[in-house]
C-alpha cells in the first residue's frame, strides 16, 4: 500500500445525463493520472459511470448528483451523493442474461468494499466504494527528454511554375 502523508480530494456537481457522465470520466482520469494512481484509474470510472447510470435510470426527477473521490492512506473512496432516498438494490447473480440491475454487482465485484448510507442532508442517499492504490511508491511522471536542435535552420522557397486552373460553371 502507498503511504503518503497527505490526503487529496476532488468534488464534482452535476445532472446525471449521458453527455455529462463522459465528461466526469475524464475529469477524474485527468484527476488520478495527476495524483499518479493510474492503476486505480479502469476500476475507478467503471464504478462512477455504474452509480451514475442508476442515478440517471433511477432517480425519479431530479437527476442532479454530486460524484466525490478522496485519496488517504493509500485507499481511493468515491462516492455518489444524488437526491433520492430509496435505497439502490443490488442485482441478483442469479440472472445472468439479464440487461441491466448489475451495476452495484460491479461497483461490489470490482472494489475492496461499498456500501450506502443516508446523505448530510438528510434529502437522499451515498453510494460509495473504495478501491485500495497497489503496493510500492506511486508512479512518478516520465523525466523530460532533451532533443537537440539544430543551431539554425535555413528554409529556402520552392520554385513553382503557375499552374493554369480549370472552372467550370455549368
Amino acid at each position: 500500500m502507498i503511504a503518503h502523508p497527505h490526503t487529496w480530494q476532488c468534488s464534482l456537481e452535476l445532472e446525471a445525463l449521458p453527455h455529462r457522465i463522459g465528461q466526469i470520466r475524464r475529469i477524474v482520469s485527468a484527476k488520478l493520472r495527476y495524483w499518479n494512481l493510474h492503476p486505480l484509474i479502469d476500476a475507478t470510472l467503471l464504478g462512477i459511470t455504474e452509480l451514475l447510470a442508476n442515478v440517471h435510470h433511477h432517480a425519479h426527477t431530479d437527476k442532479r448528483c454530486s460524484v466525490e473521490i478522496v485519496f488517504s492512506r493509500g485507499r481511493l473512496t468515491v462516492s455518489v451523493t444524488d437526491n433520492d432516498l430509496r435505497p439502490p438494490r443490488l442485482g441478483s447473480p442469479m440472472e445472468p442474461l439479464a440487461t441491466s440491475g448489475r451495476g452495484l454487482a460491479i461497483v461490489a465485484a470490482l472494489s475492496e468494499s461499498w456500501g450506502t448510507l443516508p446523505s448530510s442532508n438528510g434529502d437522499g442517499k451515498v453510494v460509495w466504494f473504495t478501491l485500495c492504490a497497489p503496493a510500492g511508491p506511486p508512479a512518478t511522471a516520465p523525466a523530460a527528454v532533451a532533443v537537440p536542435m539544430p543551431a539554425a535552420v535555413t528554409i529556402k522557397p520552392r520554385k513553382t511554375r503557375p499552374q493554369a486552373i480549370a472552372v467550370s460553371l455549368a
